[in-house]
């Protein structure tokens, strides 16, 4: 990959679903039809009790900033500094995700601040970030 080529997903038969809302500025999780619980990311059985019987659902794109970190090395297609987060879904899965439309600094990055989904386009794809609800600083 070109270090200064942005990620560009390749979907497997288990993600494409994904990546096809993320694409129409959807984010989908997965929810089990024997436990109900809504599971992220995406596979072929729950987490949760390795039920089969699962389907897609849009997620409100709603989410909490469960923890963090700021890289300051660049890495293939993402410029230094930038905000690596695990984020808690209103549904309850956590993800991983980029943060958005804040300065890359602790004092902009509270834990529990309330996200939003955001989509960064990607050619064919477009990936899920997300973004601070209310302004910080």
């Amino acid at each position: 990959m070109n270090p200064n080529e942005k990620f560009r997903p390749r979907p497997t038969p288990e993600t494409q679903e994904y990546w096809d809302g993320a694409r129409r500025g959807e984010l989908r999780i997965q929810r089990c039809n024997a436990c109900q619980r809504p599971y992220f990311y995406p596979r072929s059985s729950c987490p949760q009790c390795g039920g089969v019987d699962i389907e897609w659902m849009t997620a409100t794109g709603r989410a909490t900033l469960h923890s963090y970190g700021i890289s300051m090395r660049p890495t293939p297609g993402f410029e230094a500094p930038y905000v690596i987060a695990i984020v808690e879904l209103e549904e309850g899965p956590r993800m991983l995700s980029a943060i958005r439309g804040v300065a890359p600094q602790p004092e902009n990055l509270e834990l529990d601040m309330p996200l939003t989904v955001c989509f960064e386009d990607r050619g064919d794809y477009s990936i899920p970030a997300f973004s601070p609800t209310e302004t910080i600083r």
